[in-house]
C-alpha cells in the first residue's frame, strides 16, 4: 500500500474530516470525485468531512488506496480524536465536582508525592480519583460509605472522613508493596513479645527489623504521618483474608504513645474478626463503651508492663528518675513507656520526666 504523506503533521486533536478536506485541496479533488473513486455515496464523504460520521477501518483502507495516506494514519487519527472528545466531556463533568475535591487534604497529598493535581479543577478531581482507584466521585462515596460504617464509632473518621480516607488509602498503597506471609496469630503473638524487648533500642535502628518481623506473621506495618484534620493515632485493617495492616501516624512522636498504639492495634489484629478499626487516642484514657477498644487498651497496657510488676512498683511509691530507669531496665522496656504509664495514671505530673521519652520520627 502507498506510504503516508511525509509533509503532514499528526495533530490528533484535529477532526479527521478537516484533514480529509486539506488532502483533497492539495490534490485538487472534490468530495464528489473522491466518492466516485472510492465507490461510496457522496453523502457519506460529506458527512465524514463535516465530522458527522466517523472513519471506519474499511473507509481508512479505501482512503489509503485513493489518496496515498496510510490507513494507520486515518485509524489513529479517528481513535485519538474520539478519545480527545471523550476526555473533554469527562473533564467538563469532573470540573463540576471541584467542591468534592476541596474536602480532601490536597496539600498533604501533594507534599507526600501522592498526587499531582495539575492546574485545573478537572485535573485535581482526576488526580484524587486515580489515587483512590475509582472512576467517579459517586463511586468514591459508595466505596468509602462502607468504610465510614466500619469506623462509625471513631470520632476521628466522623470529624474528617475525606482526610481520614486519604490517610487510610496511603497506608493501603504502602502495605500492598510489603510482602507478607499468610497471617498466623501464634506467630504474631511471638512477634509482639520480641518487639516489646526492642522498645529499649533506637527505633531508627530497629524499624526495618520490626517491619520484617510483622511481615513474617502476615501483618504489614505502615508508618505514615497524619494528615491535617485527622488526629489519628493508628488503624488496624485487613487487606485480604490472610493479610492485615497496622498503620501508625506518630501523631505524638514519642515512644510511649507509639508503642501503646502499636500494641493496641496489634490486639485488634489478634481478634481476627476481620473488622477495621480506626483510633484517635493512643493513650487509653478516652472514655469508650466499645468492648473491643477497652480490651485493646488493656492488652497494650499489660503487654508493655505486666500488671503485677507494675502494681508492685507503684506500691513502693518511689517515682524518682533512678527508680523509673531501674524498673524499666528490669522489665526490659523503654523508660519512656514507664513514664507514659505513670503520667496517665496520675503518679507523676503530665510534664514529669519527659526527657526519658524517646522521639520517634516518621522517617525512622
Amino acid at each position: 500500500m502507498a506510504a503516508e504523506q511525509t509533509t503532514w503533521q499528526r495533530d490528533w486533536t484535529v477532526a479527521p474530516g478537516e484533514l480529509l478536506i486539506e488532502a483533497l485541496e492539495e490534490r485538487g479533488m472534490s468530495q464528489s470525485e473522491l466518492a466516485r473513486r472510492m465507490g461510496r455515496p457522496a453523502k457519506t464523504i460529506n458527512e465524514i468531512a463535516n465530522g458527522k460520521a466517523a472513519i471506519t477501518p474499511e473507509t481508512a483502507i479505501q482512503l489509503e488506496l485513493t489518496l496515498g495516506i496510510s490507513a494507520a494514519f486515518w485509524n489513529n487519527l479517528e481513535a485519538s480524536y474520539r478519545a480527545h472528545l471523550a476526555r473533554r466531556r469527562v473533564d467538563a463533568e469532573l470540573a463540576t465536582h471541584a467542591s468534592w475535591a476541596a474536602s480532601f487534604p490536597i496539600s498533604d497529598l501533594v507534599k507526600n508525592n501522592l498526587i499531582t493535581p495539575g492546574d485545573t479543577k478537572a485535573s485535581k478531581v482526576a488526580a484524587l480519583l486515580s489515587f483512590f482507584q475509582v472512576s467517579t466521585p459517586d463511586a468514591w462515596e459508595k466505596n468509602w460509605t462502607a468504610a465510614a460504617a466500619a469506623y462509625r464509632r471513631s470520632p476521628a473518621f466522623e470529624a474528617s472522613p475525606h482526610a481520614s480516607a486519604a490517610w487510610l488509602r496511603w497506608g493501603e498503597i504502602i502495605a500492598a508493596n510489603i510482602e507478607t506471609n499468610p497471617f498466623d496469630a501464634d506467630r504474631f503473638r511471638a512477634v509482639l513479645t520480641e518487639v516489646r524487648e526492642m522498645t529499649r533500642k533506637d527505633f531508627a535502628l530497629t524499624r526495618a527489623r520490626i517491619i520484617d518481623l510483622c511481615a513474617s506473621a502476615g501483618v504489614a506495618l505502615v508508618i505514615t504521618p497524619e494528615f491535617s484534620g485527622t488526629h489519628l493515632s493508628g488503624a488496624a485493617r485487613w487487606l485480604a483474608s490472610d493479610k492485615a495492616i497496622i498503620q501508625l501516624s506518630l501523631r505524638h512522636k514519642t515512644d510511649d504513645q507509639f508503642w501503646f498504639s502499636f500494641f493496641h492495634e496489634g490486639r485488634h489484629v489478634l481478634e481476627r474478626k476481620k473488622a477495621d478499626h480506626l483510633d484517635r487516642d493512643p493513650s487509653g484514657t478516652t472514655p469508650t463503651d466499645d468492648p473491643s477498644e477497652k480490651e485493646a487498651d488493656r492488652f497494650a497496657r499489660d503487654a508493655l508492663i505486666p500488671p503485677e510488676s507494675y502494681k508492685a512498683f507503684v506500691g513502693a511509691g518511689d517515682f524518682s528518675q533512678d527508680a523509673i530507669r531501674a524498673f524499666a531496665k528490669e522489665q526490659n522496656v523503654a523508660a519512656g513507656i514507664v513514664v507514659g504509664r505513670l503520667q496517665r495514671d496520675g503518679h507523676v505530673a503530665p510534664s514529669g520526666f519527659r526527657h526519658l521519652k524517646k522521639p520517634i520520627h516518621p522517617a525512622g
